[in-house]
């Protein structure tokens, strides 16, 4: 009998000790997974991207800045910031410098949306996006305000937003919130209340790497052109952007 209740002590330390080895192990190998961010800021994106991919991270350029400090074509900021520790395979989200802002801001009041748009980016600009008013008296179809003003200076950025005028009359909506909907949902949110679905794009996962994405029956809602909560007409066309 005591040699039967001395093997099962010896079993269970075994166990025991196998059990903590394991642990052990464990917390090794998911420690081994986790990296430094190193300092991207001030260099080129292709020496960033090969700094990121060295540390086991993937790099994303998301905004372009102006910046009278840090040069053309340098990274101006990046997220996470240097030193954070993140799992292997994270994306990183850096911002690019165009330098000082040498472009100049055209005067877009009067001018028809497309003309307006037009305008912006033969100079290089980008469109930010178009809201649109019914003002009583004033011609449908004009630019009645824009952002950044005509001939600003020290801008931050190189997107331009415009507000525009519409019929008198014209039916005016709250644009619904469309993230997380899929997009056959989303497509009938937007018809009920009257308006148009424009493009359609595919937007890269911003999901952790080492996370397993859900099955999708049907490509899912990211990003809109126009912001919940805007008031916007009848035909108004709304761009997506979708996760497949």
């Amino acid at each position: 009998m005591r040699r039967f209740f001395g093997v099962v002590v010896r079993v269970l330390i075994l166990l025991v000790v196998g059990m903590a080895s394991a642990l052990t192990s464990m917390r090794f190998a998911i420690h081994g997974r986790e990296v430094q961010v190193p300092k991207l800021v001030g260099m080129t994106p292709s020496d960033a991207e090969r700094a990121a991919n060295a540390n086991g991270l993937t790099l994303f350029r998301e905004n372009r800045f102006y910046s009278s400090e840090v040069p053309a074509g340098k990274i101006i900021s990046q997220l996470p910031t240097p030193g954070s520790v993140v799992r292997s395979g994270w994306r990183v989200r850096v911002a690019e410098s165009l330098g000082p802002q040498t472009i100049v801001i055209p005067s877009l009041i009067g001018q028809s949306p497309r003309a307006a748009e037009i305008n912006i980016r033969r100079r290089g600009l980008e469109m930010e996006g178009i809201a649109t008013v019914v003002l009583p008296g004033a011609p449908a179809d004009q630019v009645i305000a824009q952002s950044p003003a005509p001939n600003a200076k020290d801008v931050s950025s190189p997107k331009v937003g415009l507000l525009t005028t519409a019929p008198e009359g014209e039916k005016a909506y709250v644009m619904p919130e469309l993230s997380g909907m899929t997009l056959g949902a989303a497509s009938v949110a937007i018809t009920d209340v009257g308006l148009k679905l424009g493009n359609v794009a595919t937007a890269k996962s911003d999901q952790d790497p080492l996370i397993p994405a859900p099955p999708r029956t049907e490509p899912v809602i990211v990003r809109q052109s126009i912001p919940a909560g805007q008031k916007v007409l009848t035909g108004a066309t709304v761009a997506v952007d979708v996760l497949r």
